[in-house]
């Protein structure tokens, strides 16, 4: 068993309700509404519909509103505490996109107004605020962000790799969600009504929530609640519309109240997932039916309140089912006058007052993304389930995209020391894939299907993939680009409901989830330059023993908006996008090829980051004793900082084996170490590094492994071993 709880001891949050633990208290407790008319930008004519916007946000000049939003909830977290986390997690959708959709609408042409577009600057903007030194991961899952990152956050904290987490999510109202959305035709223009008979759609808005999460054998000081489960799943059915009959959110609630160690007939409030659309309320209904029975316990949906705050939501509602708990209030489901008698459900109606102890939260997003979390009153130290997952990886197939082709024509290009960066055509791309059945997808999801296949067809017959994890640093760019160009075109009147779908960072990992029908978790990383890194960590904490699941990173080039996002690609002569994917199977002592993620810091707040690296991997000695070859991945928009590094560790490490810098002969993207990580298996499955790589004399791995170092803003390391440890 183990002995390790999970407690919340601090709680932030920001919605149209307002801003703050005590005013979302009392407006619970008055079945207060935050709906209202639009302000923050002029809607076009004839799409005026109300939305959940945060009243009172002070900004900073500087920072894009989800920044500001994140960071509010954040220091209401940690307030009172001279605390600084060891990890920082946040699930987001938005980033930085209020502020670069206004400037693309300027006709902007310098980068740097737009250094904070990318999703992973919310996190790392935290990371550095509150001098955060370890592990940063960006969660980008849609309307499950939030939830997926409290779930990772507590498995981290569960395994012993971290005391301290700062987890939550953060998204902020703009046009790119403001028009999505209304696109597929969601949006009741009458405001969110949640299981009401008459419900027309959702309400769009925006929020963020921070929980300071601690590990303890027995209930801390200042306890709020304790989390005892979170699920993971994926409908693998449609890329906007959830399984009709609730297949992967049932999964998902048994899925969290199985890790909690638990029965369903111990919850005792259900906070739903609950848009107000006529298809995810009904889904969500019959998976509830479905798992309780005759015995369903209290429930409602707070976004008739608070409208959707897509990434935050989770988050949000984490922190209301907290209050639930502490105070005995369970919130009414606001909007709701008749309820739908085809749902067969009965939401609480008016704010009730009884006493709970347990609380299952609802999450589900696009890509049949579904997370669920457990909560509980704090109490005496109890059993708890022992974990599950495992750290360490057996590769069963590896396969990766870059200007050359896929990994053979890679790999011959590398004999001979012929390079391998640019952008390879699409029709190269898509050549294996139906046409018919990839006719409407852009660059960035037939990359990850062509890899996502080839990985699979490589691990052999029989080989079953359950789950997915996904690390692109800037996500589908042409569907993004495509989306807000014809809106500006129009004058915000017309827009692509497909673009929107597509534009969506996890919405790759849900196509491959669909054509392989992975119904495990699908966790989609955006770290920027390790994010695929991010994604490795993410399946280190959650993938069971035995599972077979596949890691992917991939990102597309795009000629106006990668120079606008990426310093990299500007300081690149040359174009360059693809990725890796790799089938892996969790085994603590692999049978063949490992793999295995050892270290993640900050560098931007420790300047001793490469000592800590050192160390971590257990000292020079060791990484002699267990590396030939090393992979260094520098970024070119981070060339000084990261020669630096490579310096330093060479020096203090005293490696003798090649350093093979991989980006030059990959490309500038983001997600360059996906296939940097592919091709290292593959080479440590044959033995040696070719000579061209190796500095002119072919280098016998003689049984070591190989070292993948990422470095510069943050340093990373990932290990490939040639057999058991």
């Amino acid at each position: 068993m183990n002995s390790v709880g999970v407690y919340i001891t601090g709680m932030g949050i920001a919605s149209s309700l307002g801003i703050g633990i005590p005013a979302h208290h009392d407006a619970l407790k008055k079945n207060s509404s935050g709906i209202k008319p639009l302000s923050l930008f002029p809607a076009s004519p004839g799409n005026n519909f109300p939305t959940g916007e945060i009243p009172g946000l002070g900004e900073a000049v500087d920072l894009p509103r989800t920044h500001t939003l994140a960071i509010t909830a954040a220091r209401e977290a940690l307030a009172g505490r001279d605390i600084i986390p060891d990890a920082i997690i946040i699930g987001t959708t938005t980033g930085g996109m209020p502020r670069t959709e206004v400037l693309l609408k300027n006709g902007e042409k310098d980068s740097g107004p737009y250094r904070y577009h990318s999703t992973s600057s919310v996190a790392e903007y935290c990371a550095d605020v509150f001098r955060c030194e370890g592990l940063v991961i960006t969660v980008t899952t849609a309307c499950s962000s939030g939830t997926a990152a409290i779930i990772l956050a507590f498995e981290l904290l569960r395994s012993g790799r971290a005391r301290r987490v700062l987890a939550g999510g953060a998204d902020a109202l703009c046009r790119l969600t403001y028009y999505g959305f209304n696109s597929l035709q969601l949006i009741d223009p009458a405001g969110s009504r949640p299981l009401d008979r008459s419900r027309r759609g959702m309400t769009v808005a925006e929020g963020s929530a921070m929980l300071l999460l601690e590990a303890a054998e027995s209930r801390p000081v200042g306890a709020i609640a304790e989390i005892l489960g979170g699920g993971l799943s994926c409908d693998a059915y449609h890329p906007a519309a959830p399984h009709p009959q609730g297949d992967g959110a049932l999964a998902a609630m048994k899925s969290a109240i199985g890790n909690a160690g638990i029965s369903a007939s111990d919850i005792e409030y259900i906070n739903l997932h609950g848009t107000g659309t006529l298809d995810n309320d009904l889904a969500e209904a019959r998976a509830v039916r479905a798992l309780f029975g005759d015995a369903i316990p209290p429930l409602s949906s707070v976004k008739g309140a608070t409208g959707h705050s897509l990434a935050a939501a989770g988050a949000i509602e984490a922190v209301i089912s907290s209050i639930v708990i502490g105070e005995g209030l369970i919130p009414a489901n606001t909007g709701c006058v008749e309820p739908d008698p085809e749902l067969k459900l009965k939401p609480v109606l008016q704010p009730l007052h009884k006493k709970i102890s347990t609380v299952l939260s609802n999450s589900f997003g696009f890509g049949g993304n579904n997370a669920c979390l457990v909560l509980s009153k704090p109490g005496a130290a109890r059993e708890r389930p022992a974990l599950q997952h495992s750290f360490r990886f057996e590769v069963l197939g590896s396969t990766c995209i870059t200007g050359a082709g896929d990994m053979d024509t890679t790999l011959r290009n590398l004999q001979v020391g012929k390079s391998c960066r640019g952008a390879l055509p699409l029709a190269d791309i898509s050549k294996k894939l139906p046409a018919r059945e990839v006719r409407r997808l852009k660059r960035l999801p037939r990359i990850v299907l062509s890899m996502a296949m080839e990985a699979r067809e490589l691990a052999g017959a029989g080989i079953t993939i359950s789950s997915i994890f996904f690390g692109t640093g800037l996500g589908p760019l042409s569907e993004t680009g495509d989306f807000l160009s014809k809106l500006f075109e129009s004058n915000e009147q017309f827009v692509s409901p497909t673009d929107f779908v597509g534009s969506v960072h996890n919405a790759p990992a849900g196509q491959a989830a669909i054509w392989l029908k992975a119904t495990g978790a699908n966790i989609t990383a955006t770290g920027g330059d390790y994010s695929f890194e991010q994604a490795l960590y993410a399946a280190s904490l959650t993938a069971a023993y035995g599972e077979v699941l596949l890691l992917m990173g991939a990102d597309e080039h795009h000629d106006t908006l990668s120079p606008l996002f990426d310093g990299s690609v500007r300081a690149s002569r040359e174009h360059s996008d693809g990725g890796g994917a790799l089938c892996l199977r969790a085994a603590e002592s692999p049978a063949g090829i490992g793999m295995a993620p050892l270290f993640f810091g900050n560098a931007r707040v420790n300047s001793s980051a490469v000592d800590s690296l050192v160390q971590s991997l257990g000292g020079p000695e060791r990484i002699n004793a267990s590396y030939a070859a090393l992979f260094a991945g520098i970024p070119a928009g981070e060339r000084s900082a990261g020669d630096k590094q490579l310096h330093e560790f060479l020096n203090i490490s005293a490696f003798t084996g090649p350093v093979i810098d991989y980006r030059s002969f990959i490309g500038e993207f983001p997600s360059a170490s996906a296939a940097a990580a592919a091709i290292a298996a593959r080479l440590a499955r044959e033995g040696a590094i070719p000579e061209a790589l190796a500095g002119g004399t072919e280098c016998s791995l003689g049984g070591k492994g190989i070292l993948l170092l990422g470095l510069g803003s943050f340093i990373t390391a990932i290990e490939i071993t040639a057999g058991p440890l």
